[in-house]
């Protein structure tokens, strides 16, 4: 063993630059955990995470996730314009109000941006969540949606602009010199907002209504965890990764049930909180064993200050986060025994991955998910419209009712695996949208009543839809059908059969065991 280790390390200086001694001793303690004693020298092991963290750095940079200088220049541009264009804007609303001149002249509103822009996370590929903070005499549904509206379809830079007014918080989604924008709205009972409000002091919320509060938590939210992590650098490198992760795995889009934005946020600056001393590579490793091991259903609470706030469950999620801005909140989940299922075996799949010190890639851990290797069966959903702009809402309006179809799937006792991608069915003649999901082999029931399910779901559908229209049709396919882009190769580096053995590694350095729990050991729960 001692010779493997070493020529691993001769093969690959850049990993491992201090010597390493490592001594085997093959006590048996039981059946089924067997030890190995390294001796290892504790700077080796820092200069190690070092290198570590600078591979990592170096794949996100390569994977096209961190802006470059004239991507941030760009979007610093499109956010200065917009709060050009509010200020404006309310300037007009006040004199359309006939308010006395002091109080036009006081008048203002300002953009706050939130989401993965506003925790300097974004990259090239992303939009931008922006929320309009506006004065109590500008109203969401005259003046945000009107006249807000009208000035911002008037500008050159400003194109697909549409309102969203029966979502949860109502907004107005628009691209701005091509950068996607979501855009909803805040009514604080002032005159005045200033261009940098403090939205985490009560007196600028005393007396808003339920949809700007609403509205107000990304930013609330965003805020209190830039304030409780100890280094807003690492944490933001430790996020970006982390966000790779769950999209290339197939655990991003709160809307199918997995982890959205702001669950990952807290998840990363939880695990920052609790270790403000650790190299980025010892973070993604924390964080693995961390929600791997996680006693779920007990929530996830960021510490504020030295105070934790009470541990007060919340009964209605599986896997509850609470929102770092009020310790009453909780962030929205759809998370269901499927997706739960889903998300803890790749939370114990990085688990395994990150344990290995010598023979470690990076590329591993964000392999994408085989879909088409792990599901013999998948649930096809195609949704067509006659046009493509009757498409874009009729998209929108379906994604935003499958929480409501997979807890259907499961009344059915049909689990399964919600693909996020989008893919297109060249068959079809209307413009379309089609999402396969995989449907778990030993659990699901393949014989359920499919025509039920998309009976009581296109009903489900019709509720409160208010002229948007187009089709769906649900099918089970066999993977043989997919389209060719989803039917992945397995990597051959990355076994991820489920009777793969579990690292389990105790006390870190200089002397720590390494030993293997297999499926049969009963301390090893359902670590597959």
């Amino acid at each position: 063993m001692a010779s493997h280790v070493t020529d691993h390390h001769h093969q690959n200086t850049n990993e491992l630059t201090p010597s390493v001694v490592i001594l085997p001793n093959y006590t048996l303690v039981n059946p089924n955990l067997v030890p190995v004693r390294y001796v290892v020298n504790p700077a080796a092991i820092a200069q190690l995470e070092v290198n570590r963290s600078i591979n990592l750095q170096q794949l996100m940079k390569d994977e096209g996730l961190v802006p470059s200088a004239e991507e941030e220049r760009k979007r610093n541009d499109v956010i200065r314009k917009l709060k050009e264009i509010v200020f404006k804007w309310i300037k007009s609303v006040a004199s359309l109000r006939r308010l006395p001149q002091n109080n036009i002249r006081a008048a203002s509103a300002t953009i706050l941006t939130y989401g993965s822009y506003g925790l300097g996370v974004y990259n090239a590929e992303s939009d931008i969540d922006a929320l309009c903070v506006g004065p109590w005499f500008a109203t969401l549904t005259e003046d945000f949606f009107i006249g807000l509206h009208n000035m911002l379809a008037n500008r050159v830079e400003v194109s697909d602009i549409h309102c969203v007014k029966d979502a949860k918080v109502p907004l107005m989604r628009f691209k701005f010199e091509g950068i996607s924008i979501d855009l909803p709205y805040a009514q604080l009972q002032v005159t005045t907002v200033p261009e940098n409000v403090d939205i985490l002091n009560p007196l600028f919320l005393h007396g808003i209504d339920e949809t700007s509060w609403k509205s107000l938590s990304g930013v609330r939210a965003n805020n209190s965890i830039l304030q409780l992590v100890p280094n807003a650098k690492i944490f933001q490198e430790l996020l970006r990764c982390v966000k790779h992760w769950a999209k290339r795995r197939g655990v991003y889009g709160n809307l199918f049930g997995f982890f959205g934005g702001v669950h990952l946020a807290v998840l990363a600056a939880f695990v920052c909180q609790s270790n403000p001393n650790v190299s980025l590579a010892g973070l993604v490793t924390i964080f693995f064993k961390t929600f791997a091991l996680w006693p779920w259903p007990t929530p996830i609470i960021l510490q504020q200050g030295m105070m934790v706030p009470p541990r007060h469950h919340e009964t209605r999620s599986l896997m509850p986060i609470q929102l770092p801005s009020s310790p009453h909140e909780y962030c929205h989940s759809n998370v269901t025994t499927s997706t739960f299922m889903k998300i803890i075996q790749e939370f114990r799949r990085g688990y395994r991955l990150t344990q290995d010190l010598f023979k470690f890639d990076w590329r591993n851990l964000f392999e994408p998910y085989p879909y088409s290797k792990n599901y013999q069966q998948f649930l096809k959903l195609c949704l067509s419209a006659s046009n493509q702009d009757d498409l874009g809402d009729w998209i929108g309006w379906v994604k935003s009712r499958f929480p409501g179809l997979l807890q259907k799937l499961e009344e059915f006792h049909a689990f399964y695996d919600p693909n996020p991608a989008e893919y297109s069915d060249t068959t079809i003649q209307d413009p379309n949208v089609v999402f396969y999901w995989g449907i778990v082999p030993g659990l699901s029931n393949i014989l359920f009543d499919l025509n039920s399910v998309q009976r009581e779901f296109k009903k489900y559908l019709g509720t409160g839809s208010k002229g948007v229209k187009g089709k769906i049709s649900l099918s089970v396919i066999p993977a043989s059908q997919l389209p060719k882009n989803l039917q992945l190769v397995d990597n051959p580096h990355v076994h991820s059969s489920p009777t793969q053995m579990i690292p389990v590694y105790t006390n870190p350095v200089p002397y720590y065991t390494v030993g293997y729990l297999t499926p049969e050991h009963p301390g090893s729960g359902h670590m597959s």
